[in-house]
Parts: structure tokens; sequence; C-alpha cells
């Protein structure tokens, strides 16, 4: 996954990596360190300029390419995935913050030199120690900036200066002056510059006003995330064409399961970091405490951890990637120097933990006036149905998203509970219509959404397999909520192995004789219908001769025995078949399509537990986050670092859902959610007991505490564990070999 969604995004991200290519590869930049760090101009720099890659955000009436700050964004990924050299990063940023200016001569004479080649670099208030005082019609400056990245190259340099009223000035500051010294310093990047700007009563002459600190600062970490993701891409291909061909022990290391996990944990992770960088891109035009929810985000996401993922890449080429000769220590390098520019990561934690304790990611997109007749008859149909009230819980439990009555009898006759299925039972909702319906639903949250729970999963089979007759005589009754479903797939011997079934079923006349056990089969003692796998044809390969067949809960030779967990309460059941006769309406497609019939299931299980991240797990956090004691700020960092991680998830599900209205087919999303989600739930219920102290030592002291954490089993391990999706990864989207 690349930052840009729209092909001219792509192709300006391909245009940049074929520039890099032909100019500045990685060999010629090792001959230049010494250059580089003294602030001279790549070779290329010209070149550069001339097809404008460093200035395609800024407008066209200046030179520029007119395009949006996410293009820029587009170019430094591609130059952090090509360790693209020099002061690109700093110039793009200047050229960013000058942007938020007022329009005015000064600001209008820096976007035409920017445009026109002049490299320059930013320092933002607070980095150093710059002080600005009146002199007359003018300001003059005076301090320490802090070490900052390509102020040696720079022959600008836009500094924000605090005045004794703690007001900004944004003074532009041109070098080559007596009262301004630049001094390098020797910067763990090797292909760029660091340095730090002194001056001493610097006459200001031309200053930029209008500028509003804070979001110059989220603009300036939004683009530093944008090149450490595509360092951590770079690192996430590197490593994966290494598995594919190095060998040791006389086979592929790729086939060693433990560097398998490794590599799609680092896909995982730089595909969050992507969506987190993206996300804070995205944000540049909302308002300001969105855009500083969203930089946060990718400052705790995409910037800080990534040195840690280069060295995740290193360890995995082993000694190699050490060697002065790989070009991993040079991305290390860098990553390490970008994640240092943004200060502290724990601020970045605490600072979002405060914005979250009261308020949320807005991830809504925005649709316009697209389908709005669709749009009027959702709100109707809604508003309808929020005047009725459902009567009957369900039998496992109160559920008010299971219960089942007369509105939501409203809801599944209008197609409004799987709206994305075809009509009748849904309304063939497209991405673009589930999102107006989804919108609509958040506009009324005192009408709780109807769950389908595991008939969610089941059905999309029933769909695709069943005759006409069997979906109607299933598919309404399940949408009211008349009729309930368990699964029956795991076994004793073959857990979630499901070509291991030893689950016999064998053809009688007019149906079919099943024998064997199933277990960890949820709320089986209050199912009506299961979904069954068995073994049709113990002759056939593994994964051929499997049938799929619905089974009546009710029938004779089934004894169903609770298994109570930890939690002291029995969702969980063994399920014992004995001559259970399943006729053969109750057959889905034929006697061998169960496999691929249960991979779709099993797909949309794993959708659908990735997208509990809407519901919020670290309750009992933020409360101890939004109250005063001695734990909170550590609460505040802890419900950052959560947050930050559980908004790339969102993130990433909103970018898969621009490419599903772009007409793209489905990506790997709902396999890196699943897995996201599984770190997710662990980091959430680790920091929640940590922090809540001796509140765990009471089973019913807080829901959200003991009993939350006890019921996570059931979450991690449904839908495959952590361990089958990271394989699922490993070999199927990155393409590592299965032996």
């Amino acid at each position: 996954m690349t930052l840009g969604l729209t092909p001219e995004q792509q192709e300006l991200s391909d245009a940049v990596g074929r520039f890099a290519g032909r100019h500045a590869p990685i060999a010629e930049t090792r001959a230049g360190f010494g250059a580089l760090a003294a602030g001279e101009l790549p070779a290329w720099w010209d070149a550069l300029v001339t097809n404008g890659f460093h200035a395609v955000h800024l407008p066209e009436r200046l030179g520029g390419q007119g395009g949006r700050l996410i293009d820029a964004a587009c170019v430094l990924e591609s130059a952090g995935k090509t360790l693209l050299p020099g002061p690109l990063l700093a110039t793009v940023t200047t050229g960013a913050v000058a942007l938020l200016a007022d329009p005015a001569p000064a600001a209008d004479s820096l976007l035409r030199d920017l445009v026109a080649g002049r490299p320059a670099a930013v320092v933002l208030p607070g980095d150093g120690d710059l002080r600005a005082r009146a002199d007359g019609s003018g300001w003059l400056v005076t301090g320490t900036s802090a070490v900052t990245a390509g102020v040696c190259a720079a022959r600008t340099i836009l500094a924000g200066a605090r005045t004794p009223d703690d007001d900004v000035v944004w003074a532009l500051i041109e070098p080559e002056t007596p009262t301004a010294a630049i001094e390098p310093v020797s910067g763990t990047d090797l292909v760029g510059d660091v340095g730090v700007l002194r001056l001493t009563d610097y006459a200001a002459s031309a200053v930029l006003t209008g500028i509003d600190a804070g979001r110059a600062r989220c603009v300036a970490v939004s683009l530093v995330a944008s090149m450490t993701a595509g360092i951590t891409q770079w690192c996430v291909e590197a490593v994966t064409a290494h598995l594919r061909t190095r060998e040791q022990f006389g086979k592929v290391i790729g086939t060693f399961q433990a560097l398998q996990h490794n590599a799609a944990m680092l896909l995982v992770n730089s595909e969050l970091a992507t969506a987190a960088a993206w996300d804070a891109m995205r944000a540049v035009d909302e308002p300001l405490e969105q855009h500083r929810i969203a930089a946060a985000g990718a400052a705790v996401m995409a910037i800080s951890p990534a040195p840690d993922l280069v060295l995740d890449t290193l360890t995995m080429f082993g000694a190699i990637g050490f060697t002065w000769e790989h070009d991993l220590h040079l991305y290390w390098r860098r990553a390490i120097s970008l994640a240092a520019s943004i200060g502290p990561a724990n601020r970045w934690a605490r600072r979002l933990g405060e914005l979250t304790c009261t308020r949320q990611r807005d991830m809504s997109v925005d649709l316009g006036a697209a389908e709005a007749e669709f749009r009027s008859w959702v709100a109707e149909t809604l508003d309808a149905a929020m005047q009725l009230r459902n009567d009957t819980p369900a039998p496992h439990g109160d559920y008010p998203d299971q219960a089942s009555g007369p509105q939501r009898t409203l809801l599944a006759d209008a197609g409004l509970i799987a709206p994305h299925w075809p009509a009748p039972w849904g309304v063939d909702a497209g991405p673009l219509k589930q999102l107006i319906i989804d919108e609509e639903f958040a506009r009324r949250p005192g009408l709780v959404r109807t769950s389908l729970n595991i008939a969610e999963w089941i059905l999309p089979s029933v769909l695709a397999a069943g005759p006409k007759n069997l979906q109607e005589k299933l598919i309404p009754p399940t949408l009211r909520g008349e009729i309930h479903w368990c699964q029956l797939f795991s076994e004793p011997g073959a857990g979630s192995d499901l070509a291991s079934l030893a689950t016999r079923a064998a053809k009688v006349d007019g149906g079919w004789r099943i024998n064997g056990h199933k277990i960890w089969t949820s709320l089986a003692q209050y199912a009506d219908l299961g979904a069954l796998l068995a073994r049709t044809d113990p002759e056939a390969g593994k994964h051929r001769g499997i049938g799929y067949f619905i089974l009546d809960m009710r029938s004779p030779g089934i004894e169903i025995q609770p298994i109570k967990t930890a939690t002291g309460q029995a969702h969980f059941n063994e399920v014992f078949l004995d001559d259970v006769f399943v006729p053969d309406e109750m057959l889905l497609g034929g006697p061998t399509d169960g496999w691929n019939l249960a991979i779709s299931t099993m797909a949309e299980e794993r959708t659908a537990i990735s997208g509990y991240v809407k519901f919020d797990r670290a309750a009992a956090l933020r409360r101890l986050a939004a109250e005063p004691g001695p734990d909170r700020d550590d609460a505040l960092r802890a419900l950052g670092e959560l947050d930050a991680y559980t908004n790339a998830i969102k993130a990433l599900g909103v970018r898969e859902t621009i490419r599903l209205l772009g007409g793209e087919a489905s990506g790997p999303a709902s396999s890196i959610a699943k897995v996201a989600m599984n770190v997710l739930l662990r980091r959430t219920f680790g920091a929640t007991l940590q922090l809540t102290g001796r509140a765990a030592m009471v089973a019913d002291s807080d829901p959200d505490i003991v009993e939350r954490y006890l019921h996570l089993p059931a979450e991690l391990i449904g839908g495959g564990t952590r361990e089958i999706q990271l394989n699922i990864i490993a070999q199927m989207i990155l393409g590592l070999p299965r032996k």
C-alpha cells in the first residue's frame, strides 16, 4: 500500500522512483556523504526542480504544479523509499508551512523562490530559543535553533520566534549575513545535513503572518511521516526479496515459519504506518483539533516506530544487514534521525491521550450529495424504526443488537440489516450506499444497529450456494431474529485445520448420516441451525472431500456439552454427532464444495472481527486518564498509544472503502486488520490492568476491567489465531514459499 490512492498519485510516486533510479543510485550517494553533510546540493537538484517534484503542492500562479499536500506526501514517500538524498523534505515542508500564511508579497516571494529551486528549511516555534523583539517597523531575532535538518543546505530559513507577549513572528532568514550563522553538526543521517542556526539581533525585514503554529507543526509532522512510511515500505520489499532467495541448511529461509511471521508483522506495521501517515495528510483541510489527533497518531505509529522496524528488517537479513556495504544501515540512520526530529515519542502519545479523553478522530468520508434519493429513503426508514422497540431478547443474553421485535422486523423487511446482500434480503448496496447507511445510523445514536451475530458469517454461503427455496426458508426468519445459528467447523484433533476434519458424512437414501465430534462451537446450546463441515469422500484430497451442511440442532443424535471457560460462563460447547440425518436439500452446493464455502465463511468472520475496532475497549483507561491523580500522565500516554493504533486501523478501513468506491477489488486490508486488532486488544487490556491496579482484584469492580479481560481469548482466537493469520499474510500476500 502506498499513500496515493488515485492513479495520478501512484504515477507521481513511480515517477519519483524512476528519477531516483536514474539520477541518485545509492552507490553514487555513498560517494557524496561529506558533501551532503556540508549542505552541498546534489548534482541532480536542478533536474529535480525541472521536473517540479519539489513544488507539486505550490500554486500554479507562482509557478508550482498546483497540487495538494497529499501529492507532496507521495513525493516524499517515494523519496524515503529510494533514499533520495539532500534537502527535499526540508524544502517541501517550508513551502507547506508558507502556504498557511496570509496572502502577501513576502509569502509569494518565498514561494516563487522555492518553485525556482531555492533550498529552504523551517524552524518551528519552540524548536530552540529564538526570540523576537520589535525594532521600529521590523523585528530583531536572537537565539539558537534546535538541531534542524536541512539548514546547512538552506538558502532561506523560515523561523518561528517567540515575542515577549508569547506571540510568534515568522521571520525569513537569509543565512549568509553577518548576524546569522549555521553550525553543521555530525549527523546520524548520512544522506542529508543537520545543523544549528544562531542569530544575533538578526534584522528580519521580511515576515509572514497568519501562520498558526499548531497547524504548522501538524503539517511538518505529517510530511515526516510520509517519508518514514516510504522507508518501512522499502523494508518490506527488501526483506521479502531476501527471504525468497536466501538459502540456509539447504532450504530457502522464507520457508521458516518464524521468519514468515516476522515478515508478516513487518508488513502489518508498515501498512498501519502508511495508513496513519495518509490520515494525517487527509486531515490538513480539517479543523485543527482533528489534524492534531491525526498528526499525533502519525507521530506515534509512523515516525517513532520506524527505527525499530528497520532494525527488525536488519535482524531478518542477519549479519549481512549489519555491514557497511549493505544499504540497510543508511535507511536505519535516516529513520533514527527522522524519528528524533519530532521530539520524544512519549510527548506525542501524551498529547494524543489528552485530546482523545473527550473526543475521537472523525473517520467519515465526504460523500456530498451522492445518492440523495436513496439517502432520503434510508433516513425515513430509520426514523420509522426509531418509533418502534424490540421486545424479545436474544436467547443467550441481553444484547440489544441481537434482540428481536417490531423494530428489527421493519429493518429486516426494508433490507437494511444486511444491505450489501441482493434483494429481497438486502438492497444490493455497494460501498457508496453502505457508507450512506452507516452515516444515517450514526446520526441516530439511539437506534441500535442489529447484528446477525454468527449468521453474518454463514448466510453469505447460503446466498452463494443455496437454492432459492432454501434461501426463502432460512434468510427472512434469521434477519428477523427468529432463527439463531452456530458454526460447527473446529474439531478436537484439527482445531482450525479444516483440511484435517475427521467428522464423516455418509450418503444414504434422501440425505446423509453424519458422525463426529465438534468443539469450540459458540452458542450451540441456543442455536436452531448450524453450519457444519464433514468429510464426504475420505479417499479425496484433504481439501476436496468436504461437504458444507445446514444442520437442524434439534435433530436426534446431537448431544451438546457446554464448556465452561475462565469467565465462569459457557459460551463454547462440544457437540457430538451420532448418526445424525441431514436431508439432501440441506447440503450447500455439491458434496465436495465445502472447502471453498468454508473459506468464504471464515473470510466473512475475519472481516467482522477486524471491524470490532469500532467498539471502545479502553473505556476504563479513558476514565482514568480524564481524572486527576498520580497515574494520570501514564494513563494519558498509554491511551494515546492505544488510540493511535486504533485510528491507524480505522484509517486502513477508510482507505479500503475509498478504493472500493473507486471500483477497485478488495485488498488484503481485512487480514492485516485482523492481526492488528489482535495486537490492539492485547495492548489495551494489558495497559488497563497495569494502570487500574487493585481494581482488578475485585471481579465485579468494573466490567471494563476484569470481565472484559477474561473474555479476551474468545476474540483473540475467533476466526483463526494471529499465527494462522500471519501464515496467510506471509504466503498469500507476501508470496513467501510454503516449503
